[in-house]
């Protein structure tokens, strides 16, 4: 089992959560983020009073998936939040160690930790 975790722009959330769940992804967590990289942020505004900020906000998505899933995961990621823009974000893979259903206490088997 693998967690998959993808930073990406907000407004690509809805196209992504959309095309991960036709190839079967059955749910995911969602995070509001922010961060800097090559976007090196920008002017904001916060009551009324102009800043300027290294921080972009993102969203990060997390997906718990079996690993003969992990790149068919990645790539509609990679396909729906892609905008040829600085700052589309990143994708990363980790390995899944333990998954425990906090209701029972009972360890996930890892078809059903998703």
């Amino acid at each position: 089992m693998k967690i998959i975790e993808a930073i990406m722009q907000p407004f690509k959330l809805d196209e992504v959560t959309t095309a991960l769940r036709e190839i079967g992804v059955a749910g995911m967590t969602v995070t509001e983020v922010k961060g800097f990289g090559h976007q090196k942020g920008g002017q904001e505004r916060y009551n009324g009073n102009a800043f300027t900020s290294i921080f972009v906000p993102k969203v990060k998505i997390e997906v718990v998936v079996e690993d003969r899933l992990v790149q068919s995961v990645m790539d509609t990621i990679t396909r729906y939040a892609k905008t040829d823009n600085a700052g589309d974000g990143r994708i990363f893979v980790l390995d899944l160690l333990a998954a425990v259903r906090i209701k029972t206490g009972l360890a996930l088997e890892p078809a059903l930790a998703r």
